[in-house]
């Protein structure tokens, strides 16, 4: 049985460390696609995305919970919102990396944990403790400095910060596994993203069947480089606890900063770096105040 339990976990792991690789080097494979504007490669990972997912969700026979999902139109409209916000998180990446801007969509991802924090006080009534507010101090003051001591507000940052923490706010209204989730998103905008679609290829400045095979199927694998990574989340989600998950998520963001500077030699002069380490110290002390909080709760369960 302990044997059982620590594969499981270690599995868990393993497929999440997975999961945030691949996120992480998602810039390598939008680069491969550079040549396409970000508006059509966004229509193509939404349209085959819907394919992707709902084939994976036949074959793991899990169709009947989404039939009852669309069913309630509540939880439709919940997720045309999400699927918006997504749109709009997935067009300003693509647009960031295709656009030589790794290193600050990197950032959005650091500071990404600290905006729920934050969402979590505005919306939930949630106290912030301490070296919270520390962290969010952090945060403003390394904002302020790379606007204006590198002279350059971090907008890509903040915009994919927000637009994840309102993704992840919105999706504790609906419980829903990730891969279903993702098929109902692509669903709300599949017909505008397929419509599009096809007018850019009626007009001949479609990218699909005038790009060549390779790029035809790079764009199909759009939906596929989507979906595998939710796979393994999902997964990992169910076995390991998310105080683990929370921390190996930093994994995407530390990938995409290193290609950033080392494959694709983006600018990270003195300033940016200064910047920079103030969000990184606020993500420090976050995690640190975080892991030490739960061994104090886990230590008062044990002797009371």
């Amino acid at each position: 049985m302990v044997s059982q339990v620590r594969t499981e976990k270690y599995g868990g792991i393993a497929a999440a460390s997975a999961s945030y690789v691949l996120w992480g080097i998602l810039p390598v494979y939008w680069k491969l696609l550079q040549d396409v504007p970000a508006y059509e490669i966004l229509c193509h990972r939404m349209s085959w995305s819907l394919v992707v997912t709902f084939l994976l969700i036949l074959l793991l026979g899990r169709q009947q919970s989404l039939w009852q999902v669309l069913k309630e139109k509540r939880t439709v409209l919940v997720f045309t919102l999400i699927a918006s916000l997504l749109a709009v998180n997935w067009f300003i990446y693509i647009w960031a990396v295709n656009s030589g801007h790794i290193i600050e969509a990197s950032l959005g991802y650091f500071i990404n944990p600290l905006i729920n924090v934050l969402f979590g006080m505005v919306f939930f009534r949630e106290r912030l403790r301490p070296v919270q507010w520390i962290a969010l101090g952090f945060v403003c003051c390394g904002v302020l400095y790379l606007t204006f001591y590198y002279g350059h507000f971090p907008w890509i940052a903040i915009v994919l910060a927000v637009t994840f923490a309102l993704y992840g706010l919105l999706h504790k209204k609906v419980a829903l596994v990730p891969l279903a989730g993702l098929c109902l998103e692509s669903l709300v905008l599949f017909v505008p993203a397929c419509v599009f679609l096809f007018y850019l290829e009626i007009k001949g400045s479609g990218s699909f069947l005038s790009g060549g095979l390779a790029r035809s199927f790079l764009l199909f694998g759009t939906g596929v480089i989507t979906a595998v990574p939710l796979l393994f989340f999902g997964y990992a989600a169910n076995k390991i606890p998310l105080s683990t998950l929370g921390l190996l998520q930093y994994m995407a963001p530390t990938i995409n900063l290193l290609l950033g500077l080392f494959v694709y030699n983006e600018s990270f002069p003195r300033e940016r770096i200064i910047g920079f380490t103030l969000i990184w110290m606020a993500l420090l002390l976050y995690v640190a105040e975080n892991l030490l909080n739960r061994k104090r709760l886990e230590k008062q369960r044990i002797f009371s």
